[in-house]
């Protein structure tokens, strides 16, 4: 049977004070440490059912290496030679990068039920690269138009075939007021940068748990994000939440992150895990508030619509 061990220095361990000074603190650290991780695992690990792995795979970091070669297979070739493998190299890193961002972007677009098409279609573009650096090292092999185009022409589509095309339309936007959708997506986006602040600050607190805590927290924020995205008129509710609550938990975060790095200070631990709680639970509730009322309307648009439709002499079977 499986065991789950821990120790010391395992993230679940019974100290997690590796700062503090003395035994006396350190005890009542850990103590301190013990209460609010049995608090943290009684809660839904929402963090763990809604984590996503990384859509930049083994795939996409092959597609550096050969930029890499080139660079050494011209490094003989003189001056012109060596001169258009770096810029075929260049090309190529380019389309790399570019491919990345398309790969994230795209899974982005697929986990959320209403999304825009990306403004740039990266993916599209790193196969555009791709095959602007292919012909390029083609005409350093064997100088010819026809050769060069062939080659680029063939990395361009071997390229999209292996990672696909960009999103190229909208996604679940059909009734949706353009002007609505651009404010959330805009308040969406700052609440974001908000996130990853919180994610740098918490970190520096060199503390596994407290960073779980935090992810926890944010993933039930991204619960309320996506909650807006899918219906824009939920954003007048839910703006002190996107913009007064987040940043005053990043400015938290921030500084708690700056009193436990220096001192590993148990009290200020205890404190700030337990403003995490009541955050998490205030999203939760704002969230859940916000299905019902979207709930409760759909139930009154399906009232008026009987009502109408028996005053028109249509009866309906409700059982």
């Amino acid at each position: 049977m499986a065991k789950q061990f821990g120790g010391k220095f395992s993230p679940r361990g019974s100290s997690a004070t590796p700062n503090s000074g003395n035994t006396q603190s350190g005890a009542q650290s850990g103590n301190q440490s013990g209460t609010a991780t049995t608090q943290g695992a009684s809660r839904p690990s929402v963090a763990i059912r809604n984590a996503t792995p990384d859509p930049v795979g083994l795939r996409s970091n092959l597609m550096f290496v050969p930029a890499g070669l080139l660079v050494l297979l011209s490094l003989n070739d003189g001056a012109t030679g060596l001169a258009m493998g770096l810029i075929a190299a260049c090309f190529w890193t380019a389309g790399a990068y570019m491919l990345r961002e398309g790969l994230r972007a795209t899974a982005a677009y697929d986990m959320r039920r209403v999304a825009r098409k990306p403004a740039l279609p990266r993916k599209i573009l790193a196969a555009v690269l791709v095959g602007l650096g292919g012909a390029l090292a083609a005409w350093k092999a064997e100088p010819g138009i026809v050769t060069a185009a062939i080659y680029g022409l063939a990395a361009c589509g071997l390229h999209l075939a292996a990672f696909g095309l960009d999103p190229l339309q909208d996604k679940g936007t059909e009734g949706i007021d353009d002007f609505q959708q651009n404010r959330v997506a805009r308040a969406v986006e700052e609440a974001e940068f908000s996130l990853d602040e919180m994610t740098d600050a918490a970190m520096r607190a060199r503390d596994r748990d407290v960073e779980e805590r935090v992810e926890q927290f944010q993933a039930v924020a991204r619960e309320l994000f996506r909650t807006v995205e899918e219906d824009p008129r939920d954003l007048t509710a839910a703006r002190k939440y996107l913009t007064v609550y987040l940043r005053g938990a990043k400015d938290a975060t921030v500084k708690f992150a700056d009193i436990y790095s220096r001192s590993g200070d148990a009290t200020a631990r205890a404190d700030y895990l337990s403003l995490l709680s009541d955050l998490e639970d205030n999203f939760a509730a704002r969230t859940r508030k916000m299905l019902l009322e979207d709930r409760s309307d759909l139930t009154v648009e399906i009232d008026v619509l009987r009502d109408r439709l028996q005053r028109e002499g249509v009866h309906l079977d409700r059982s």
